[in-house]
């Protein structure tokens, strides 16, 4: 199915001048769409509601409502909303994408469960091993979580290490562990079983996923989500990454002692090692 920014390019050499005053507001202002009413565009593009009316009939739409209905359906979904506005108006990706960036952060954090945060924490600084696994686009962020959080405390694992299974990293874990399960979407079919195994052998389990994720979250402990939103086909993991160092600067400033003392630790050994540039 066409969305709204590919029909309108499609028809636009055929469109009425008015009709067209329509489509080009509309490219110039797409991300805000969904906000207006046919009112509010009729008057915001300087025509009638009924040139409005006509033109998104004329795409096959059989109210504007219907269109904005399934605008808000896509969003939620997270399906990528893509369009070539910087060709047709001059409105640049980077600044569409700086828009989206913003978003997807703001939705986040205003979302994001503090009780849930607050356990997660508590679990993590009390944790035997903290466990991290991640999948196809996952695994960056997993390994960069991981990364973090063995700065502040020991025995942070990330499985299963390449070319070996997972049944041998889980066999040993329970409730004296944490795993930390990162899991958004295009997952692997194993995600579920995974999970599954993991709640039979009470193993406290983060849940680290996109907000549609709704059929995982009963399979874990705790679950924090964040949007993948992109303005065009690739999503992004910028807000994932923001909550990995959330999450990381909160275990440290929960456990600051230990963590300071581990921190200085490790800087002892890049120097001892002459592993990193001193800059």
């Amino acid at each position: 199915m066409k969305q709204i920014d590919e029909r309108l390019r499609g028809e636009y050499p055929q469109l009425t001048p008015q009709e067209q005053r329509v489509a080009d507001f509309i490219f110039d202002h797409f991300d805000d769409l969904i906000s207006y009413n046919s009112a509010e565009l009729a008057r915001l593009s300087g025509v009638s509601k009924a040139t409005v009316s006509r033109l998104f009939k004329r795409l096959g739409y059989p109210s504007y409502r219907t269109m904005r209905d399934e605008l808000r359906t896509l969003r939620q979904s997270g399906m990528p909303l893509t369009d070539n506005r910087d060709a047709v108006q001059g409105n640049t990706l980077l600044a569409r994408h700086y828009k989206q960036e913003m978003a997807n952060l703001t939705h986040w954090v205003n979302h994001m469960d503090t009780h849930q945060f607050t356990a997660v924490i508590a679990a993590l600084v009390k944790a035997r091993r903290v466990v991290l696994m991640g999948f196809r686009n996952s695994y960056p962020v997993a390994m960069h979580l991981r990364q973090q959080l063995m700065q502040v405390r020991e025995q942070v694992l990330l499985v299963p290490q390449p070319g070996q299974t997972l049944a041998e990293e889980l066999v040993d874990l329970d409730k004296r562990d944490v795993a930390v399960v990162v899991a958004f979407r295009r997952r692997p079919r194993q995600l579920r079983a995974l999970l599954t195994q993991l709640q039979g052998q009470q193993v406290p389990t983060l849940l680290v996923c996109e907000p549609q994720a709704q059929a995982l979250i009963p399979l874990a402990s705790w679950h924090l989500a964040t949007p993948l939103d992109s303005v065009s086909a690739f999503d992004s993991y910028s807000a994932a990454m923001s909550l990995a160092n959330l999450l990381s600067n909160a275990l440290l400033h929960e456990t600051l002692a230990q963590g300071r003392q581990r921190i200085h630790q490790i800087a002892d050994l890049y120097s001892d090692l002459d592993e990193l540039e001193q800059r």
